[in-house]
């Protein structure tokens, strides 16, 4: 006879651990308070920090220790936390083959500032993260979506933002169909 599904309950939080070394000791010492958490999971290192020091934690990674690329940027929804998104910031240093995320925590309305001061490639992908979760980023040279229509009403990777929900106005406007959901 098979086994019954367990009833689901709350998510597993990350089971992280502490990343030590000389990157978080300088970035500590860099950044002191406004860095929250230098930890690793799954291998891979990542540094937690106030909101207001992302920009200037990218710049200084970039200049000062070489993380020259900077990957993606995605955002995470949590929508019962007072600091709604997350946001997540993936870099590359080529000459240390070494990957870090740098994370943060922002509440729905605020306006990060944009990274395209720092890596040119943060345009598209920030424009990427307005279009899918509405958020804005201050002194962006084109925030504008990137995959959807400027018409197009919501945000699809928001929480409150069903499956099978779209913006079925523009559907039969522009395509002339009948959603089938």
């Amino acid at each position: 006879m098979p086994e019954e599904p367990k009833p689901a309950g709350p998510p597993t939080q990350m089971a992280s651990t502490l990343w030590e070394g000389d990157l978080p000791t300088t970035v500590k010492a860099a950044f002191g308070e406004r860095l929250l958490e230098s930890a690793c999971y799954v291998n891979q290192n990542f540094f937690v920090v106030q909101a207001d020091a992302v920009i200037p934690l990218i710049e200084f990674l970039k200049r000062e220790v070489d993380f020259d690329f900077l990957v993606d940027l995605t955002a995470v929804d949590y929508p019962k936390r007072a600091e709604r998104f997350e946001l997540v910031y993936i870099l590359y240093s080529y000459s240390r083959n070494e990957r870090i995320r740098v994370k943060t925590s922002i509440a729905d309305g605020v306006v990060p500032a944009t990274a395209t001061t720092v890596h040119t490639t943060a345009n598209w992908l920030e424009r990427e993260v307005f279009d899918m979760f509405g958020i804005r980023f201050a002194g962006h040279p084109e925030m504008k979506r990137i995959l959807l229509p400027e018409e197009w009403v919501g945000h699809p990777l928001r929480k409150e933002y069903g499956i099978t929900q779209m913006d079925n106005n523009w559907v039969k406007e522009n395509l002339g169909i009948e959603s089938g959901q």
